[in-house]
């Protein structure tokens, strides 16, 4: 797509919506694919380098769960400052704006000569990848028609499956067998990726403005008050952080899980989040349209109740064959990052265009923020015994199954609001 002259996108909700062709939207989710891509696959390396981190810089679990959550609380943080300015600013400069900063600060991971600079590093690198998720999400909402939207979810949170299909077998190959970087070689391999990511969401994503024409009157921080506060909105946060805490009290230690007490070889760990990987990419674009044909609610409850199953399986597992653990784990990531798809569908529609950008900023404040006390109590309850075999892992696996349905349960009272899409 020629981007000589940028065109205007004003939002979903514009007469003017009309003249966006089918490539200029194509072209649009797949620049805001590959930014999703690299700020996921930024945080979720992290996860199967579990072992080698506590290995290499002598930590234990609880310091590991720290250096994880130094991500997620800076980006929780970082994106309820955002609501303050998101919406006053075009969307375009915005992204490219924070995504040049996140690229600095995965290099600096990439640079860290110990712990406590790796946690700065990790928590800059979460402040603006924090921003950037719920900005992506918002210029989606903002540009696909609601009936569309699924689909168009799908296709830019496929970026979890491809990361987990190239990007962690190929961090963690880079890892393994560059030794002079060892840990260091997977960010480094981020940010340059990243930079042409860059380049060619300069090309493809057009300017959208539409949301600049409604004038904010009063208090700044009223507005944004009003916003947090609203019933309706409330109960969405609700729902994302239990969404978020089901699976990421049980994420960040399935590699260690694996290896320590199911007696998994560490090299089959990429195998593992390639399959996994595989099958979401497969799955994401037909959960999505499943989700548009046959409603978001009922498609997410559907998802929310069968993920349980491969959460309890994989918190209890013993030692079984490689196929076994093969087959849950891969069930366990389609089902797990199939739920945000119909639930991000309808969150997004929960408010107007007009103040949507500072609502997903504070969602996406919530999923992070509930991820890191995800990942720190988790590791607060598992311990590793004297065998070096991790235990309580089972206890982190009720709460989220208890989580999980809470979530069923609390889905039925997010209202959308269908006069925006």
């Amino acid at each position: 797509m020629d981007n000589g002259i940028l065109p205007t996108f004003y939002t979903a909700d514009s007469t003017l919506s009309s003249i966006r062709t089918p490539s200029q939207e194509r072209f649009l989710l797949l620049s805001l694919a590959g930014i999703q891509f690299t700020h996921i696959l930024d945080f979720m390396i992290m996860m199967p380098l579990g072992p080698e981190f506590i290995r290499v810089l002598d930590i234990n679990t609880h310091q590991f769960g720290l250096l994880l959550s130094s991500y997620t609380f800076a980006a929780a943080a970082a994106g309820i400052f955002a609501t303050y300015y998101i919406d006053r600013f075009e969307r375009r400069q915005l992204l490219l704006s924070l995504y040049a900063c996140f690229i600095i600060a995965t290099l600096a991971c990439g640079l860290a000569p110990n712990y406590h600079t790796l946690f700065i590093a990790r928590a800059c690198a979460g402040a603006f990848g924090g921003i950037l998720g719920s900005l992506v999400q918002t210029i989606v909402a903002d540009s696909i028609p609601f009936e569309r939207r699924g689909k168009a979810l799908g296709t830019v949170m496929a970026a979890f499956s491809v990361s987990s299909v190239v990007g962690v077998p190929l961090s963690l190959f880079l890892a393994n067998h560059i030794s002079y970087l060892g840990w260091r070689a997977p960010f480094i391999f981020i940010a340059l990726v990243s930079t042409l990511i860059l380049w060619i969401a300069y090309r493809n994503i057009p300017k959208i403005v539409g949301h600049l024409g409604h004038v904010h009157e009063g208090s700044r921080f009223r507005q944004i008050y009003e916003i947090a506060i609203a019933h309706h909105h409330l109960r969405a946060f609700l729902f994302i952080a239990l969404i978020m805490i089901t699976g990421f009290s049980v994420i960040p230690y399935i590699a260690l899980y694996l290896t320590s007490n199911v007696g998994v070889d560490n090299g089959y760990i990429s195998l593992i989040y390639l399959c996994g990987g595989i099958a979401t990419l497969m799955s994401s674009r037909y959960i999505g349209h499943l989700a548009d044909r046959y409603g978001k609610v009922r498609v997410f409850k559907g998802l929310a109740i069968v993920s349980l199953i491969p959460i309890l399986i994989t918190t209890n597992l013993t030692p079984v064959p490689l196929w076994v653990v093969l087959v849950n784990q891969t069930a366990f990531f389609i089902l797990i990052s199939g739920r945000m798809i119909p639930a991000m569908a309808m969150v997004s529609q929960v408010v107007e265009a007009k103040i949507r950008g500072t609502f997903m900023s504070l969602i996406g404040s919530v999923q992070m923020l509930a991820s890191g006390i995800a990942s720190v109590a988790a590791g607060a309850i598992v311990t590793i015994g004297a065998d070096g075999k991790m235990q309580h892992y089972n206890l982190v696996g009720y709460s989220a199954v208890f989580c999980g349905l809470l979530t069923f349960w609390l889905v039925g009272y997010i209202h959308t609001n269908q006069k925006t899409s």
